[in-house]
């Protein structure tokens, strides 16, 4: 092959992969995340122009943290965080659970933006000062990750008919019947649904954190655009 030809070869080569490159580039701008609006999980998937304002939204609650501060809706407004249930007696997949968690918070330590509420389901027992101490063991920054106790019946029905946090098997429960999920639940920062993840395996945590930064990636875009 003579050096016209290499040539011509290499121009249309170098075609092709911009192209290819610019493609990629634009499906990894437009990627979205599904919204939740069932406990079954269903993906909905909603495009550009489509509302929100009559999807699932996590309900009003109030809680105290492990500094003994009022936790509420407004304290998560505006950002994306992740939920999850738990108790500090538990010896089975909690500790895995906080260890899990805590590998995300650290990948967004920085990022106020990502916050985290943990939920003890046996809030008769968790005290604040237990709270405190066990917020010690997983070395958790209390600014972006709360470790929350409350009313037992509140935190319950939360859990059940706002996140969805036994799939479907938990609406038919009652406050009486003890709540233990492995599951981590995503929010956007307008109380949606987003994401559900086994809080036990570590590949699940990987796709936790890209999911949280495509939602992270998705309010720069919707505020920017919503600003011209």
């Amino acid at each position: 092959m003579d050096s016209q030809a290499l040539k011509i070869v290499y121009r249309y080569g170098l075609i092709v992969l911009v192209a290819i490159s610019v493609f990629s580039c634009k499906r990894e701008v437009t990627k979205k995340l599904p919204y939740y609006n069932t406990p079954d999980f269903t993906p909905l998937w909603l495009q550009n122009g489509d509302k929100t304002d009559t999807l699932h939204v996590v309900a009003p609650f109030s809680f105290t943290d492990q500094e003994g501060k009022t936790i509420n809706n407004a304290s998560y407004k505006g950002t994306v965080y992740v939920a999850n249930f738990f108790f500090t007696s538990c010896p089975g997949i909690c500790p895995r659970m906080m260890k899990n968690m805590k590998k995300v918070a650290d990948s967004f330590r920085y990022d106020e933006r990502v916050k985290f509420l943990s939920h003890s389901v046996t809030p008769n027992i968790d005290s604040v000062p237990r709270l405190k101490k066990y917020a010690g063991r997983f070395d958790i920054d209390e600014g972006q990750w709360k470790l929350v106790t409350g009313n037992h019946d509140e935190i319950y029905t939360l859990a059940r008919k706002s996140y969805f946090a036994e799939e479907e098997i938990g609406l038919n429960k009652d406050a009486t019947e003890f709540l233990h999920t492995e599951h981590f639940i995503l929010v956007d920062a307008h109380g949606h649904l987003r994401g559900i993840y086994n809080g036990t395996v570590d590949l699940e945590m990987q796709r936790l954190c890209e999911d949280i930064r495509l939602l992270l990636a998705e309010e720069t875009l919707n505020t920017s655009t919503f600003s011209k």
